[in-house]
């Protein structure tokens, strides 16, 4: 980026950010005696691609469902694009420009590709009882999505699948699908979680590619990943989790040499030195 806004942030746990465009405070999930979710204090900056990794049973997911709606915390708050957004539902989120896919697409198999396309499309007429009997009333927004589903089919590579059942993808097509509905929501901020697993290596590249584009189209972007290569190569910043905290924040290069991390990954030897880096 030609115009770098983390130039000055400081790499430490719930760092201020220039222009933040999520902002969490005091969220925690507990499951019975487990806290599976406790961060004090995390902020998102705007434009930017911003990883999210720790080690299995981090709280990476569940962190992602309470912000997306999907669960519910049992204390915390958090803003996004300055308005509060707890206990918002995901539809409504959406409307507001936050997307997620999910680490086991839910692309919905018995569909046209460009059927599963048109369904996320924002405020469409024809779904009204009164107005879906008047033709006239939708038909040229129904053409206008159409036209903009099949764009975004082509800059994804999937335009010769449109009229195919979404069962018949690939894993990584289904990826590639996923990632190309939430943009039919025109959206602020994508939360990807986990978009590489499960991929064929040779989508990897591709998918990896889109991703870099989201932020050069203006959009920020949230992931959840666990492939270190994938992180170190195209995240901006990086925040850690560990036993459902943040324990570190930082560009890739911090977080790589950072001991708090490697312990958490990796753990420590006998000798109390750090036990290696990550790859």
């Amino acid at each position: 980026m030609a115009d770098d806004p983390l130039a000055s942030v400081e790499p430490r746990a719930g760092v201020p950010k220039p222009d933040p465009i999520l902002v969490v405070d005091g969220v925690q999930r507990r499951y019975g005696g487990l806290v599976a979710v406790d961060v004090d204090h995390l902020e998102v900056q705007r434009g930017v691609i911003t990883s999210l990794i720790g080690p299995n049973g981090a709280g990476k997911t569940t962190f992602f469902n309470l912000l997306c709606g999907f669960d519910k915390p049992d204390a915390g708050r958090w803003t996004f694009r300055g308005d509060h957004v707890e206990g918002t539902s995901p539809h409504v989120l959406a409307r507001k420009g936050m997307v997620r896919t999910f680490q086991l697409t839910k692309t919905l198999g018995r569909m046209t590709v460009l059927d599963n396309m048109l369904l996320a499309g924002r405020d469409q007429r024809g779904e009204s009882a009164v107005r879906g009997l008047v033709r006239g009333t939708w038909k040229g927004q129904e053409a206008e999505l159409e036209a903009k589903a099949h764009d975004l089919l082509v800059r994804f590579k999937l335009d010769a699948k449109a009229g195919d059942y979404a069962a018949g993808l690939s894993g990584g097509q289904r990826k590639l699908l996923e990632m190309a509905r939430a943009l039919m929501t025109d959206p602020a901020l994508v939360m990807l979680d986990e978009p590489m697993a499960g991929v064929n290596p040779a989508l990897t590249q591709s998918l990896l590619g889109h991703v870099t584009a989201l932020r050069d189209e203006g959009m920020s972007v949230l992931f959840v990943e666990h492939d270190m290569d994938v992180i170190m190569t195209i995240s901006d910043w990086v925040v850690c989790m560990a036993e459902g905290r943040v324990i570190a924040e930082g560009r890739p290069a911090d977080i790589a040499g950072n001991a708090e991390v490697i312990e958490a990954y990796l753990g420590i030897d006998h000798g109390g030195s750090v036990s290696g880096e990550i790859r």
